[in-house]
């Protein structure tokens, strides 16, 4: 809704750089738009009403000028044309140089009615002053009316505020806004920058604390259970679930228990001590060649004995996709060649 909107450290390869800042546009159109409203009480509108007929009375006596010289203009033209009339065909000297003024005084007529129709163009007529009034008085309300359209907004922006833009601020978190209005005045205005979209607020601290001491032995399961059995609430005042507790991990770095048990592995694990690559691993898991079963954070736990890695490289060792040995000495099959087509004797040219 607001105009132009600049970033207040541009940079030439438009990458973030720690210099660079955003702000959600629906923030910088709040503040532009109470600004505006500010700008649009009955005082400033009586005060902008009394300029305009002071203006409207310039332009007034501009076009009553114009119209003088128009009707002046008119007069000089059917002089001109008279006097071309009253001349004597034979006389064709004077003729010529009469014809030649009655077209200079139709151009400068037709110059003079531009002035005037410009003169008159440039003054738009003024709304009613009691309808102006009276919408004046209850703008926020027409403003914020479900009836108002975005449209409807932007075309009266545009009509007072020339451009917006982002100005450099040290704070952090406030964001400097420049409004420039057509009549040439600057205004800047201070704002807070609204947190980003999808950043949670903080979490308070005996819920991280609690978290960050049982979180490396205790599931995101059993976390949620304790913070609601605490009454422990997040930073936006909702109880905790699974999302929640994973996100403080991820802000503060708390690390998962370890989902396995014993000796279990991960897959990526056995591919590395089998010396294949996981999707290897993964296929002998889909196809049932070896087990493994799923933890609550969805990870592949193998159950690794020596028996279990002795099957694993026996088949590595006997797939010839994977042992490229096993192909040179596996026996090649003999397939019988098929018998030689007798060809047909030479046709006769010549009985």
């Amino acid at each position: 809704m607001t105009g132009p909107v600049t970033n207040a450290t541009p940079t030439a390869t438009a990458l973030k750089t720690p210099g660079c800042r955003g702000i959600a546009a629906h923030a910088v159109d709040d503040a532009v738009a109470g600004v505006l409203l500010e700008a649009l009480t009955p005082e400033q509108v009586a005060l902008a009403l009394a300029a305009a007929d002071e203006v409207t009375g310039q332009h007034q006596r501009a076009s009553r000028a114009a119209e003088l010289a128009v009707e002046r203009a008119r007069y000089e033209a059917d002089r001109a044309e008279r006097a071309f009339s009253a001349v004597e065909p034979e006389n064709r000297l004077v003729a010529r140089t009469l014809e030649a003024r009655w077209e200079a005084r139709l151009t400068a007529l037709a110059d003079a009615g531009q002035a005037l129709q410009a003169a008159q163009d440039a003054l738009p007529p003024l709304p009613d002053r009691a309808s102006l009034a009276k919408l004046t008085a209850d703008l926020p309300a027409l403003w914020h009316a479900p009836t108002t359209t975005a449209r409807d907004r932007k075309r009266l922006l545009r009509t007072l505020v020339a451009d917006v833009t982002l100005l450099p601020e040290a704070d952090r978190a406030k964001a400097r806004i420049g409004i420039r209005w057509h009549t040439g005045a600057a205004d800047q205005i201070v704002i807070d920058r609204p947190r980003p979209t999808g950043v949670p607020a903080p979490t308070p601290s005996p819920a991280t604390e609690l978290i960050r001491e049982l979180g490396p032995v205790t599931s995101n399961t059993d976390l949620v259970a304790l913070l609601h059995q605490r009454g422990y609430l997040t930073g936006a005042g909702r109880p905790f679930d699974i999302n929640a507790v994973q996100w403080v991990r991820h802000a503060y770095q708390i690390p998962s228990p370890s989902p396995y048990r014993g000796t279990e592995i991960s897959v990526a694990e056995a591919a590395r001590r089998l010396g294949c690559s996981p999707g290897v691993v993964y296929y002998w898991i889909e196809t049932g060649q070896l087990d493994a079963r799923r933890s609550p954070g969805r990870r592949l736990c193998i159950p690794w004995t020596p028996a279990t890695e002795a099957g694993c490289r026996a088949r590595i060792t006997s797939s010839g996709h994977l042992n490229p040995a096993a192909r040179r000495t596996r026996p090649r099959r003999q397939h019988p060649r098929p018998p030689a087509k007798k060809s047909a004797p030479p046709a006769m040219l010549f009985p």
